[in-house]
């Protein structure tokens, strides 16, 4: 697992660690039922606080990405296919959202949006 951490981004520490194991697991990098390193050790490999990287296995915890076995460490989830593609829809949602509020400020109409959605498609 790799995960890298900016000392210069506005977003905290804990959030960084968050949003890149949460995207591992949403594009299957990170397997069901795969051990992830303990808190201890991926605050000593990243060389930030226990209580840092704690905080951050609690907010994938409560968010159903991983389960943590008292004793045993902390697992990738068993989540079903269909959850996960409705992870990954809701994050296109989020990111269509804020392409529509741009285009809307731009005076960018919706043909014109859908013409330029189907070339960058096509390209892709």
């Amino acid at each position: 697992m790799n995960i890298i951490i900016s000392n210069s981004s506005p977003e905290p520490i804990y959030e960084q660690i968050y949003r890149q194991i949460k995207n591992s697991v949403i594009i299957g990098e990170l397997q069901p039922g795969e051990l992830l390193p303990s808190i201890r050790t991926l605050a000593r490999e990243l060389q930030i606080s226990v209580i840092t990287s704690k905080r951050a296995y609690e907010e994938l915890e409560r968010d159903g990405f991983i389960e943590t076995v008292p004793g045993k460490g902390s697992y990738v989830s068993e989540q079903s296919a269909e959850l996960l593609k409705e992870k990954r829809m809701r994050i296109i949602e989020e990111k269509l959202a804020e392409v529509v509020d741009d285009c809307k400020l731009l005076g960018i109409n919706l043909a014109e949006l859908h013409e330029m959605l189907d070339l960058l498609f096509m390209e892709a």
